[in-house]
């Protein structure tokens, strides 16, 4: 008898063992979250659009962080650049033509911890209409793997692509091909 409730335990254990990995859920906080996009200037100086708008979720796991499922929306239309003229280029047909593609997305699909508190998110970037795979350097506010799923998570997240990939190809000759961006945000439990 005694071996058959040992037994009840062992095989009890190895399906808490075998079981997937509890997922924590969160959403971005839009009101402390922004993006920043950074293109060189006649090659001596840059311009920085602000999209203040952003919404999205994600969903991880602290035991089996390679698991990640992100989706970020930004809405290209709030688009600010320095001044009027370089906003309404900047929403215009030859960059974003928010008429036609009012949102940016990037879908997250793998997550790789390079440290604690460190990592890159290999996902999915699509701006009018087409879509890229990029990287996305991120540090988290404090390790993900002691998150409980209670508290809010700050992530900065970096990434350069090259515009033209996305059909942005105007003014080639003063403005950059590489754009950095900069993702701050905090991502608050659900």
């Amino acid at each position: 008898m005694a071996k058959s409730i040992i037994a009840k335990i062992a095989c009890a254990l190895l399906l808490i063992a075998a079981a997937p990995p509890a997922t924590l859920n969160y959403r971005v906080d839009p009101a402390a979250s922004d993006v920043a996009a950074k293109v060189s200037f006649l090659g001596i100086g840059s311009h920085t659009a602000n999209f203040p708008s952003v919404s999205g979720t994600v969903a991880l796991s602290p035991t089996a962080m390679d698991h990640i499922h992100l989706s970020v929306r930004i809405d290209a239309r709030q688009l600010k650049a320095g001044d009027t003229l370089t906003t309404n280029r900047l929403k215009g047909k030859d960059f974003f033509d928010v008429a036609n593609y009012p949102s940016i997305s990037f879908a997250g699909k793998a997550l790789t911890m390079t440290g604690p508190t460190t990592g890159t998110i290999k996902g999915d970037l699509t701006a009018r209409g087409v879509t890229k795979p990029v990287a996305l350097a991120v540090t988290f506010s404090a390790p993900p793997v002691r998150t409980t799923g209670h508290e809010p998570i700050g992530l900065i997240g970096t990434a350069t692509i090259n515009r033209r990939d996305f059909g942005m190809t105007a003014y080639s000759l003063i403005v950059g091909k590489k754009v950095a961006i900069k993702i701050r945000t905090r991502l608050m439990p659900v």
